[in-house]
């Protein structure tokens, strides 16, 4: 947990950041009169060594250790897990830069249409449509590491049992002050069907059903909502073949892994292939 300095000055153990700052993981159980000077020490070397920001992380059986790093040394809040706080100290005296934590939830809304033009819908049990009697999209939140496109498919199947195969993204919005004050992402995708017999989640699904997409549109609620009727049109269009949405492109980062670009679907195969 801890090291001698070439004073013999204990401190903790931290590794260095990417961007000039120090992250101390707290492993093993340590009491807080303990903690305390060492991070004392620590904070005054890493000041000296011209680190910008100091990072605690803090399993969640540790969290006897957060009054001392708050109270003593300044430490706040950046962000919590399941498992874990993570506390951050900016240790210049200058602006702190150090970015919030994540803004967004990002999440999604599934357009499936079979060949008689009839649109997948459900009625949730749960939340803002619970009882209105509303036929929407199937939608839902997308995990952390999870790409759209997969989110997209997995909540369908875990909604209606519905097998499908994703097609595109036909329009996202934006908006604020949702989830706990955060902003949120909303990607409306098109999947094609693979599988047809609906077999509904009782937890949050009150019934579902394939209904044709003008009933769908028609709706009172989707025709007094902007932005359900707007999405409600575009999906009308893309059922005319008169729209065009995002393609998804997988790529490889410098670090191996994969992601995905959206391109609109008509310029893909000229990007693809030039």
């Amino acid at each position: 947990m801890c090291q001698q300095s070439t004073q013999q000055v204990e401190l903790l153990s931290s590794e260095n950041d990417l961007y000039g700052g120090v992250v101390v993981n707290i492993e093993k159980p340590m009491d807080s009169e303990v903690f305390s000077p060492l991070l004392r020490a620590s904070m005054s070397r890493w000041r000296q060594q011209g680190k910008r920001a100091a990072w605690i992380k803090l399993p969640i059986e540790h969290v006897n250790l957060v009054e001392a790093a708050v109270k003593e040394e300044g430490f706040r809040y950046h962000h919590a897990e399941p498992d874990y706080l993570m506390l951050v100290c900016w240790l210049p005296k200058t602006a702190d830069t150090i970015p919030a934590n994540a803004s967004h939830r990002v999440g999604i809304g599934a357009f499936v249409m079979n060949s008689k033009r009839e649109v997948l819908v459900v009625q949730e049990n749960s939340g803002y449509f619970k009882g209105t009697g509303v036929w929407k999209l199937p939608t839902g939140v997308v995990d952390e590491g999870e790409d759209i496109c997969t989110a997209a498919v997995r909540e369908v199947k875990e909604e209606t049992g519905i097998d499908t195969e994703f097609v595109e993204v036909l329009v996202f919005r934006q908006s604020h002050k949702s989830f706990f004050g955060k902003s949120d992402l909303l990607f409306i995708c098109m999947l094609k069907p693979r599988t047809f017999h609906i077999e509904k989640q009782n937890l949050e699904i009150e019934a579902a059903q394939w209904m044709p997409i003008e009933d769908y549109a028609a709706q009172p609620f989707n025709q007094k909502q902007e932005l359900f009727n707007y999405v409600a049109k575009i999906c009308l269009s893309k059922s005319e073949k008169n729209y065009a949405g995002f393609s998804p492109l997988a790529t490889t980062t410098d670090f191996g892994k994969t992601s995905y670009l959206y391109f609109n679907s008509q310029d893909m195969k000229h990007l693809v292939t030039s």
